[in-house]
């Protein structure tokens, strides 16, 4: 194969061309849009303002996260059957009491079912 300037041509198909795999699909299973971006920031805005998350966390090797244009938010996950949120709580807090009042948040801003996962005491 080559392209219109006789080179030879990419074929786009090619397995060894293709980016790593990652999931940065909304609920509808498109990319990420403006839309989906904008509430993934509202998820992340609301998830640490909850009194005793000390922040996001990414899981096992900081793998958890959705991937938005040029940047990604870690601890955040979203699926077409559900939102994943995992959190680092802070030292004293009661991490039952934190991790319900995530999925309470969470919950007010997406129509799904919420799994939170406390990854850390802080």
């Amino acid at each position: 194969m080559t392209d219109m300037d006789g080179g030879p041509a990419v074929d786009p198909t090619d397995p060894g061309l293709q980016p790593e795999s990652v999931d940065s699909t909304d609920s509808t299973g498109s990319t990420d849009s403006t839309g989906s971006t904008e509430l993934v920031e509202r998820l992340q805005a609301a998830v640490l303002a909850v009194p005793g998350v000390s922040g996001l966390h990414g899981g096992p090797y900081g793998a958890l996260a959705t991937y938005l244009p040029g940047r990604r938010v870690v601890g955040i996950r979203r699926r077409d059957d559900h939102t994943e949120v995992h959190v680092t709580v802070a030292a004293g807090r009661p991490v039952r009491q934190v991790a319900d009042d995530v999925r309470r948040v969470v919950r007010d801003i997406v129509d799904q079912p919420v799994r939170v996962t406390v990854e850390d005491i802080a």
